[in-house]
């Protein structure tokens, strides 16, 4: 790596870490990708014990300084040390676990393997030629996890953990390669309220014992929660470095957005009630599925956009996904615009007029080494030529249209879909869902994983969509993407605890979520009922 640069590093500091070294400085970090500039004379310096967040809209160049920072390729130019040394070559992964260690948004856990195998994964013996001993290993991964505090059992298959547990063992595991240097990439995105307390407090603990981390999330306010110093990058540059404290979260979106939010469009206010006579476009009569909710009845009018809010064993998500086809109820009925909806069948769903957009775009959402344009006319093929073939200019120019709608920033519709920032992809995903021109559009987490901009862009297409006439269910735990709908329905173990219109407070809905007052009062067995089989799913 060329130490060519002469920028001044960035970075607040932890007063408490005094005179030490920073555990992690970058200085003019530069790296293009052929025409692409996905770093310009980038800086970061996080020092010993300190929680820094980096923030910026996707395609800011966060991943790209993640894969510098841990080794996995070279910056064209600039500088990288760690504790004040240079930074390892690429490709000595030893040496940079030692440094430097990264817990991704997707787990890395082997579901299949014990955790105290996970633990020492490719490290189980002392040699390549020594027989693993396993009572032995299993005690090693004991003291581990006693030492930072996870309350696992080290003989358990990683399958039968939570998703907090799992992340718990990442971050343990990262750890005893001796680093004391930790990248968090979205590490709440499958969490709710109570799971992001429990991280929040083991973080807080990790950081007294000398750990620092650098916290990547697109959730602001955890950023104010959690961190003491934010790095904003933007088109590829380090716009600013500032104590979190004083830092206001306006400023904060200004910096990520080079816009004033007073002149940012806005979700919020200034719509007319839906009129109650409109035509009922969505109907779930006595829906109930295993391990999802029991006797759950809903409707969404045109003109209307509902939430279906809840938190992780709420079982709002099996509901979203059982609009689409995706579960076969229990018990029940779900129609569209009249017309019933066999469960359990996605051609029924669609047929019906259900547009969808899941809430895991790489798992559900997207073919990675297919086109834009494939990508985006899935649901359509049997519009795209005659007789079942699927005419080339056809797929060009309706893809073309929809990357004019959507705004999608691609060089072209042949361009493969993993190459699109996140924030491109979800509008990909959401094109595709839009493409049979629905008369119902399920969104589950819509914004998850993206940027400031792409989510007023992404709540706002689906505002216009309701307003000519559609019907539109936004699944999801996240407030921002409820502000936008006419009224919330609040489920708790699988019952619909409260329903809340237009001017609801943050404080009224994260308490009917979190089982707080109403009608949230289940029943014990009710909520082991339904929480033992959604907690398999890992949302």
């Amino acid at each position: 790596m060329a130490d060519t640069a002469t920028a001044p590093a960035g970075g607040g500091g932890n007063p408490a870490a005094g005179s030490h070294a920073p555990v992690a400085e970058a200085t003019g970090i530069s790296k293009r990708f052929g025409a692409t500039v996905a770093l310009r004379d980038a800086r970061i310096t996080i020092a010993p014990g300190e929680a820094h967040a980096l923030v910026g809209r996707n395609g800011a160049g966060k991943s790209t300084l993640v894969s510098i920072l841990t080794g996995l390729q070279p910056a064209d130019t600039g500088t990288l040390r760690y504790a004040g040394e240079p930074a390892p070559p690429v490709g000595d992964i030893d040496a940079w676990r030692s440094k430097v260690a990264c817990v991704y948004q997707k787990s890395t856990i082997i579901p299949d393997l014990t955790v105290a195998e996970n633990l020492f994964l490719n490290r189980q013996s002392g040699g390549p030629m020594q027989p693993i001993r396993w009572k032995q290993l299993r005690g090693r991964a004991e003291e581990l996890l006693g030492e930072y505090g996870v309350d696992v059992d080290a003989g358990a298959r990683a399958r039968e953990l939570t998703v907090e547990q799992r992340q718990f063992v990442e971050i343990a595991r990262a750890l005893s390669f001796g680093a004391r240097f930790i990248i968090l990439d979205e590490p709440t995105a499958k969490f709710d309220a109570r799971g992001i307390t429990r991280l929040f407090d083991k973080l807080r603990d990790l950081r007294r014992q000398g750990v620092a981390f650098l916290f990547i999330s697109h959730h602001l306010q955890e950023v104010y929660d959690l961190c003491t110093t934010v790095t904003v990058y933007r088109d590829a540059a380090h716009i600013l470095t500032a104590p979190v404290a004083e830092l206001g979260h306006q400023a904060l979106v200004e910096a990520m957005t080079g816009e004033s939010t007073s002149t940012a469009p806005t979700t919020e206010g200034g719509r007319s009630a839906v009129r109650t006579d409109s035509a009922e476009l969505l109907r779930v009569e006595g829906l109930t599925l295993s391990g999802g909710c029991r006797d759950l009845s809903l409707s969404v009018r045109a003109g209307e956009v509902v939430g279906l809010a809840g938190a992780t064993a709420s079982g709002n998500v099996q509901v979203g996904e059982a609009v689409a086809g995706l579960h076969r109820a229990e018990d029940g009925r779900i129609s569209v615009a009249g017309r019933s909806v066999r469960t359990g069948s996605v051609p029924s769903a669609l047929a019906a007029g259900v547009g969808f957009v899941p809430e895991d775009r790489h798992l559900q959402g997207l073919v990675n080494n297919r086109s834009v344009a494939e990508n985006a006319t899935l649901t359509v093929t049997d519009q795209l030529g005659p007789f079942g073939t699927v005419l080339p200019s056809r797929t060009r120019a309706f893809a073309q249209r929809m990357i004019r709608d959507l705004d999608i920033k691609t060089p072209g519709e042949a361009t493969p879909v993993s190459a699109l920032s996140g924030g491109n992809q979800q509008k990909v995903v959401v094109a595709r869902a839009l493409a049979t021109d629905p008369k119902v559009l399920v969104a589950i987490r819509p914004t998850n994983g993206v940027d400031v901009k792409s989510k007023e862009f992404l709540l706002r297409r689906i505002r216009q969509i309701t307003d000519g006439g559609k019907a539109a269910l936004i699944v999801s735990d996240e407030l921002d993407d409820l502000k936008v709908c006419d009224r919330l329905v609040v489920m708790f173990h699988g019952r619909a605890v409260a329903e809340f219109a237009s001017g609801w407070t943050d404080e009224q809905v994260v308490a009917a979520m979190e089982g707080v007052g109403g009608r949230a009062d289940a029943s014990d067995t009710d909520r082991a009922e339904t929480s033992d089989t959604t907690e398999e799913h890992g949302r």
